[in-house]
C-alpha cells in the first residue's frame, strides 16, 4: 500500500465517523428539545424495529388512546384531544428514528471499510465498541422513558443524568477516534504539543466539563432551574440556608432543588477557573498553531456558555435559551476533547502493525 493510499483511506474513515459525531451531537439536542416540550412520554411503547409513524386516523386514534393510560394524560394533560398529542409525538418519534439513522450510517459502512480491508484489528475493536455503546444508550434511553410511565409523570433525574452523561461519552469517543485517523493521514508529529506538560490539564477539563454536565442533567430532571432565579446571590445570599436540609445528607446532591441547582453553579465556575488557568499556561509554551487556536476558542466559548446559564436562570429556562445553553455544553466538551487530542498523542505516528482484517477475497 502506498502513503497517499493509506493517507486516502484514514480520511475517509475520519470523515464517516466525523458524520457519525455529528449526527449524535443533534441528537443530544433533539433529545434536549424532547425534554423541554414535555414531549418525551408520548410514546408509551418501545419497538426498536417499528419505523413508520401512525399513518392513518384509526393508526393516530390508537397511539392516543394508548398514551391516555398513562400518568402524563391522566395527571397533566386530560386536556389534550388528539390533534394536540400529534404536537409532542412528532418530536419524540423523531428523536428515536434519528438514533436508529445514526446505528444505520455507523454500521453500514464500518462494514464496507471492514470487507475493503481498510479497518486493522484494533481499530475493529474500537468500533465495535462504539457501536455497541450506542446500542446500549438506546436501552438506556427507553429506561429512562419507562420510568416516566408508572406513578409519576416525569422521568428519574438520576435515570436522566445516566442517559445524557453516555450520549457525551459516545460522541467524546466518536470524535476521538475520528481525530486519530487524521493525525494519521497527516503524519503530524505532535511532539511539541505532547511535551507542553497540559495534557494533564486539558484531561482534567474534559473530565471536569462531564462533571458539569452531569450536574446539569440532575438540575434539568428536577426542574430545579424553575427556583432561585437570581445571580449571582442565591436566595438572597451566597451560601443560602437549606442546602443540605434532606436526610441523609447525601440525597441532597441529586433531590434537593437547592442543593443541585448551587452544586451545578459552583461547579460551572470551577470548570470556567480551570480553563482560564490553562488559557494562561498555554500562552507561556511553543504550541503549535492548531493547539493554541483550540486553547482560544476553549476560553471564548466557556464565557459564552456561562452567559447563557446565567440568562437561562434569569428568565427562568425559556426552551430556546435552555437548549442554547444545553447546545453550549456540547460545544464545550467538543473543544476540550479536540484540546487534549493535541497534547495526548500516540506512542507511534504511523499505521498499526496489526494487519488489517481482510474479508475480501484475494483477488
Amino acid at each position: 500500500m502506498t502513503t497517499a493510499t493509506f493517507q486516502a483511506q484514514r480520511r475517509a474513515i475520519g470523515w464517516w465517523l466525523l458524520i457519525c459525531a455529528a449526527m449524535v451531537f443533534l441528537m443530544v439536542v433533539l433529545g434536549g428539545a424532547t425534554r423541554l416540550t414535555e414531549s418525551g412520554l408520548s410514546m408509551v411503547h418501545w419497538k426498536p424495529l417499528h419505523i413508520l409513524p401512525p399513518l392513518t386516523d384509526l393508526e393516530w386514534a390508537e397511539e392516543f388512546a394508548a398514551y391516555q393510560q398513562f400518568p402524563e394524560f391522566q395527571k397533566k394533560n386530560t386536556w389534550m384531544a388528539v390533534e394536540d398529542f400529534k404536537e409532542i409525538f412528532w418530536l419524540e418519534y423523531s428523536h428515536r428514528l434519528w438514533g436508529r439513522t445514526i446505528g444505520f450510517v455507523f454500521f453500514a459502512p464500518f462494514m464496507v471499510f471492514l470487507w475493503r480491508g481498510w479497518i486493522d484489528r484494533p481499530l475493529a475493536w474500537k468500533c465495535t465498541g462504539l457501536f455497541a455503546l450506542g446500542g446500549a444508550q438506546g436501552l438506556l434511553g427507553w429506561y429512562m422513558v419507562a420510568s416516566g410511565l408508572v406513578d409519576r409523570p416525569d422521568v428519574s433525574q438520576y435515570r436522566l443524568a445516566a442517559h445524557l452523561v453516555t450520549a457525551f461519552v459516545c460522541y467524546g469517543l466518536i470524535t476521538w477516534v475520528a481525530l486519530d485517523q487524521f493525525r494519521l493521514a497527516s503524519g503530524r508529529d505532535a511532539a511539541a504539543d505532547k511535551n507542553a506538560g497540559l495534557g494533564g490539564w486539558s484531561l482534567s477539563v474534559n473530565l471536569f466539563a462531564l462533571l458539569v454536565v452531569t450536574s446539569g442533567a440532575f438540575v434539568a430532571g428536577l426542574d430545579a432551574g424553575k427556583g432561585f432565579n437570581t445571580f449571582p446571590l442565591m436566595d438572597g445570599q451566597v451560601i443560602p440556608d437549606g442546602l443540605y436540609a434532606q436526610s441523609p445528607w447525601w440525597l441532597n446532591w441529586f433531590e434537593n432543588h437547592m442543593t443541585v441547582q448551587f452544586n451545578h453553579r459552583v461547579l460551572a465556575m470551577v470548570l470556567v477557573a480551570l480553563i482560564i488557568t490553562l488559557w494562561f499556561k498555554a500562552r507561556t509554551l511553543d504550541l503549535s498553531t492548531s493547539a493554541r487556536r483550540a486553547v482560544s476558542a476553549l476560553k471564548y466559548m466557556v464565557f459564552v456558555q456561562a452567559g447563557l446559564g446565567v440568562l437561562t436562570l434569569l428568565y427562568v429556562v425559556p426552551i430556546p435559551l435552555a437548549l442554547a445553553h444545553q447546545t453550549g455544553a456540547q460545544i464545550v466538551f467538543t473543544l476540550a476533547i479536540v484540546l487534549t487530542h493535541h497534547f495526548w498523542v500516540p506512542r507511534t505516528q504511523v499505521a498499526s502493525a496489526a494487519p488489517p482484517l481482510h474479508m475480501k477475497p484475494a483477488e
